[in-house]
């Protein structure tokens, strides 16, 4: 599906060529996330990408709001003040991000080449860094969502909740995510050292960067016939992954596609993921500067089998492209909380110095024309802790299992 745009869900994503993403949302290593794709240092997909982004924590993402126009630059803006930059013997990159943030573009950000391409290997469900999913909090602070088992940050014994002061010296407080996942990631091998605080007590730790790894599709089976369908994010192959699993479902299985904490990742792969579910169809249209477009599923896929949909305030971009498409297409019945709320467009724009500029373009929308940018997706059943279970009931009531 040439030429599809990268949904940004954190600040962190780089897109290469036509293979446009969404952004994840926040990761630094094994989260690339964007508009911050990256979310820590591990991968998410995209926001940008893989992940990394400055978003706030999904746990305390505002309320419902109607959508709002969303800012961007103009790109021969930002491709002048980098030319004009690098001429004068400058970072090109630092001028166009600041053009970027001055234009009210939220989601926007600018990579250099190293970064970008680490970005391509985020899509491919790999990242150097040390193993951190990080989080912005209403207080500005940067706290740790989560820790990869087996990397270098869990060895070290960091720990979810540990609030990060700074990275190699550099204060992170206020720092949007993506920034802070620059800061972690690297070279393999190469030590950052880090210096935080749990329980009012300052920790300070040196890591080495390591080449980490993610599977972005896991599949599990629950008593009575139900298969969990994991997806961690839209990384290269996953939608293929999510295929392959329906395929291999028993018969009169039910379906748990979980979304939770997906921060997005490539649209091709988010749409043949819904295709695994739908037989052809509408699964999104977007506007890339007033031009409308639509993506389509592939037909053949799993209309009979019961199929809900598990989601919350980490679900992001392509996983809110997915989640709306099965909802508005009475596909799934979705369950968990309100989702993030990232429907903006970002592609990507080669600058002078070499470097590239993820600017907004437009806005995507479900197939029934709900624009989740804001506003994310109310599940059809709210359920916080008990989520499973409560999926559980709803695929019982629509009759699998005993």
């Amino acid at each position: 599906m040439p030429g599809l745009p990268a949904f940004c869900l954190r600040p962190r994503d780089l897109r290469r060529g036509a293979a446009l993403t969404l952004a994840f949302v926040a990761a630094v290593g094994a989260a690339a996330g964007t508009g911050c794709w990256d979310r820590a240092d591990a991968v998410s997909a995209a926001g940008g990408a893989l992940t990394a982004a400055g978003t706030q924590n999904p746990a305390a993402a505002p309320g419902p709001e109607a959508p709002r126009d969303t800012g961007t630059a103009d790109r021969e803006a930002v491709a002048r003040a980098a030319a004009e930059a690098a001429a004068e013997g400058k970072s090109g990159k630092k001028a166009a991000q600041e053009v970027v943030s001055r234009s009210g573009d939220r989601w926007g950000m600018v990579y250099d080449q190293g970064e970008y391409a680490a970005f391509t290997d985020d899509l491919d469900g790999r990242w150097t860094g040390v193993g951190l999913w990080i989080e912005s909090r209403r207080d500005d602070r940067i706290a740790v969502e989560k820790v990869q088992p087996g990397s270098p940050a869990a060895r070290s014994g960091l720990r979810a909740g540990d609030r990060l002061l700074s990275v190699d010296g550099h204060a992170v407080t206020g720092l949007r995510v993506c920034d802070v996942v620059a800061l972690l990631r690297g070279d393999a091998g190469t030590p950052v050292v880090l210096h935080l605080t749990r329980d009012g007590a300052d920790l300070t730790e040196t890591l080495r960067r390591e080449q980490l790894h993610t599977e972005p599709v896991t599949v599990r089976q629950l008593p009575g016939g139900i298969t969990v369908i994991k997806v961690a994010s839209f990384s290269r192959g996953s939608g293929e992954q999510v295929r392959a699993a329906v395929r291999a479902a028993p018969p009169g299985a039910g379906f748990m596609l979980d979304l939770r904490g997906n921060p997005g990742g490539l649209v091709t792969e988010a749409v043949t993921a819904a295709s695994a579910f739908l037989d052809g169809g509408l699964v999104a249209t977007y506007d890339v500067r007033g031009a409308q477009r639509s993506l389509y599923a592939s037909p053949g896929g799993d209309t009979a089998r019961p199929l809900v949909a598990l989601v919350d305030g980490g679900t992001m971009s392509a996983a809110e492209l997915v989640t709306g498409a099965l909802q508005d297409r009475g596909r799934a019945v979705a369950v968990g909380t309100r989702t993030f709320g990232k429907g903006s467009v970002q592609m990507p724009t080669p600058l002078p110095d070499g470097s590239v500029a993820e600017l907004t373009v437009g806005t995507y929308r479900t197939p029934a024309g709900r624009s989740l940018d804001g506003s994310g997706i109310t599940p059809d059943l709210a359920a916080g802790d008990g989520v499973e279970e409560r999926a559980r009931t709803v695929l019982g009531g629509l009759g699998v299992g005993p």
